[in-house]
């Protein structure tokens, strides 16, 4: 691993009474490297800037994850450079599909996290939105 994570753990531990599997840590220590600072994720593509035609959580997440892991390769990194998600969701009934989404792209990286519960996004019809900050290392 590029960098140090300091106190891993899962949420599955930490939130017992909600169905979670999120590898994350307490600190992230990095060294070096380049800073990739990503925008704000939504749920639509990349490269025209349409929305996806859902407003399932899931499905919205999906997107959302997807972009970040495009941006960080398309800097030359890889999710294991992910040091920090900051999670935004319209509605804490959310909470459980986003995070399990999220989960399956972060399974072993262990990035530090922040999540809110937001009245609205930028568009009406987006549920999540996700940035993230990577570190490359040299």
């Amino acid at each position: 691993m590029a960098h140090t994570r300091i106190r891993k753990f899962n949420t599955r531990d930490t939130y017992p009474e909600q169905n979670l599997d999120n590898d994350l840590c307490q600190a992230v220590v990095t060294q070096g490297g380049r800073i990739v600072w990503l925008r704000g994720q939504c749920p639509q593509n990349l490269d025209d800037a349409k929305n996806i035609d859902s407003h399932d959580p899931v499905e919205q997440t999906h997107k959302v994850m997807q972009n970040i892991k495009q941006l960080i390769e398309e800097a030359g990194g890889e999710m294991a450079h992910l040091v920090k998600v900051v999670v935004y969701i319209t509605d804490v009934r959310h909470r459980e599909a986003v995070y399990r989404t999220m989960g399956e792209y972060i399974k072993g990286v262990h990035p530090v996290s922040t999540g809110l519960v937001v009245q609205a996004l930028a568009r009406p019809d987006w549920l999540v939105e996700i940035d993230g900050t990577a570190v490359i290392p040299d």
